[in-house]
């Protein structure tokens, strides 16, 4: 797609960028895709999305990678900056008839070398859970549709847990599943747990135990994206109706909120250290918001488009002159209200510090229409649409499989789940780039249009329970508010870097400890060395 003003030079395709760090190189021989090689036609698909995990094996090459394009889902044996990718030998290859998959998320917890758990959400509403190694295919949740008929645009584990896991829909609502209860034959009838402004979560009425364990009907339109803060017990949500919203996971109790300075917000992300969230959307702008202050401290701009991906990279970020701070209460504060045997082990942290699927990856942003490298010191990267904002053993061939989920009329409210992560192990000590610009407001009247657009699902539909406070927030009367604070009221973070590194709109941006993971819509998944750690391979 073009990008939008620049000339020759903003639009040529970058295969190396400098930062403060030193020269980012893309590997050529890294790359993974469909085997063949072919450009995806993208129109009318999901966004590629890519999932990490290491089975920690003793072999030292235990990354796995998983990725999704079109009907088709991959899983294969990573191998970074170490050797050239062998596109011939996936793991496991699967083709869906009838609906695709839109994301995916590894259990860290119980990986290992036989066995890893993958739960993948599909454009029908199901979610499947499956071993890739063992190639197996053992729980289909939400298989009739009765739960939920939109699209899944998100799913993770519950951090710390080997059972649990959090579903979001374009419908608006989560539900909360556990892998070893069935989702009964019938639509689930709901009791009302608990209410507040514009969100309302309910539990399950039935004599026994059975997905989903609870549901939660947020805000207007199409829930985009949640993420986990890194100690697990918060949640942040992004919707359609642009505003974030932060929970206390487990009271579910709202702790704040924040509205985008107009459209949708798109994708979410946590700090290292839990101190600030970073959102991104279809204002065109990455904002960031305090955890502890609840409100907006500086917003990113430079984005010509969608910023569809945030994410800090853990592995540059300044924690030097950060104070230890406890931003969720103390261990005897804790409650587990919910009391569905959450497994709180104290290794978690540290294992989904490591690689994690989309979720424990550093913040990024990702927008539509443009191709670019940003890079931003401590503040969070973002990649708009084309554009990145950065600050051994062989295996059997697998058989080719399809696998055919049963679906009815296929719900069209499509939203787009950008996969994000929010647990990283590390802490943002400052955003050295801010700067307080004094600049007329944003012409925002240009109608921003989207031919991968989330469909905003109309309060009328059957899964929305009435409970939930339907009042409109008129953007007007938000603009200058703390909810929405104007454009010269907050510092302005710059881009230090813009490079366009690829064709089509970019959807993934990972960052690994010795390089960058990227991925555009057209299913070619990029691996760009860090400085100094290219190393000399025959492909």
């Amino acid at each position: 797609m073009a990008t939008e003003g620049g000339g020759k030079e903003m639009n040529e395709i970058k295969t190396q960028f400098t930062t403060r760090e030193g020269l980012y190189k893309l590997l050529q021989h890294s790359e993974y895709s469909r085997p063949n090689r072919v450009p995806f036609n993208s129109q009318g698909s999901n966004p590629v999305r890519v999932s990490f995990v290491n089975l920690n094996d003793q072999s030292g090459n235990g990354d796995r990678l998983c990725f999704n394009v079109g009907r088709e889902l991959y899983f294969y044996i990573y191998k970074g900056v170490r050797k050239a990718a062998d596109l011939s030998k996936p793991i496991d290859k699967r083709i869906y008839k009838g609906t695709q998959p839109t994301c995916h998320d590894f259990n860290l917890l119980t990986a290992t070398a036989e066995s890893v758990s993958l739960l993948v959400g599909f454009s029908a509403g199901q979610v499947q859970l499956i071993d890739p190694i063992k190639k197996e295919t053992s729980k289909l949740f939400n298989e009739e549709r009765l739960i939920d008929k939109s699209r899944v645009t998100c799913v993770k584990w519950v951090p710390g847990s080997e059972s649990l896991f959090l579903v979001a829909h374009s419908s608006g609502n989560m539900y909360l599943y556990n892998v070893e209860h069935t989702c009964g034959t019938t639509a689930p009838h709901y009791q009302l747990l608990k209410q507040g402004e514009s969100f309302a979560v309910h539990t399950c009425k039935s004599k026994s135990t059975r997905n989903p364990l609870l549901k939660w009907t947020v805000g207007e339109g199409a829930l985009n994206e949640f993420a986990f803060s890194p100690d697990g017990k918060f949640l942040a949500c992004v919707s359609q109706d642009g505003f974030l919203r932060v929970f206390n996971f487990d009271s579910v109790e709202l702790h704040g909120t924040m509205k985008s300075y107009f459209g949708g917000l798109l994708c979410v992300c946590w700090s290292p250290d839990g101190k600030y969230i970073v959102t991104g959307g279809e204002d065109d702008l990455v904002t960031v918001w305090s955890f502890l202050d609840c409100r907006v401290i500086a917003r990113g701009h430079g984005h010509k488009s969608w910023v569809s991906v945030v994410a800090f990279d853990p592995y540059t970020t300044s924690v030097e002159e950060s104070d230890p701070m406890e931003f969720s209460g103390s261990d005897e504060d804790f409650q587990d209200l919910l009391h569905f045997g959450r497994d709180r082990a104290n290794s978690t942290q540290s294992r989904l510090s490591k690689r994690n699927s989309t979720d424990s990856r550093p913040p990024l942003s990702r927008a539509r229409t443009h191709t670019n490298v940003m890079n931003a010191t401590s503040p969070p990267a973002g990649s708009n649409g084309n554009s990145v904002t950065t600050p051994g053993n062989s295996v059997p061939p697998p058989l080719p499989r399809s696998n055919s989920l049963p679906h009815s009329a296929v719900s069209n409210a499509a939203s787009k789940g950008s996969v994000m992560d929010g647990a990283i192990a590390s802490g943002v000590s400052k955003f050295a780039t801010l700067s307080l610009h004094d600049r007329k407001e944003r012409h925002h009247e240009k109608d921003h249009k989207r031919n991968h657009s989330m469909g905003h699902i109309s309060s009328k539909s059957s899964d929305k329970l009435n409970l939930v406070t339907k009042a409109k927030t008129d953007p007007a009367k938000t603009l200058g508010t703390s909810l929405c604070p104007r454009m010269e009221d907050v510092p302005l973070l710059e881009p230090l870097i813009c490079k366009k590194i690829a064709h089509e709109r970019l959807t993934v941006l990972v960052f690994l400890e010795d390089c960058i993971v990227t991925a555009c819509q057209e299913g070619f998944i990029c691996t760009w060395a860090r400085p100094g750690k290219v190393v000399s391979f025959n492909p």
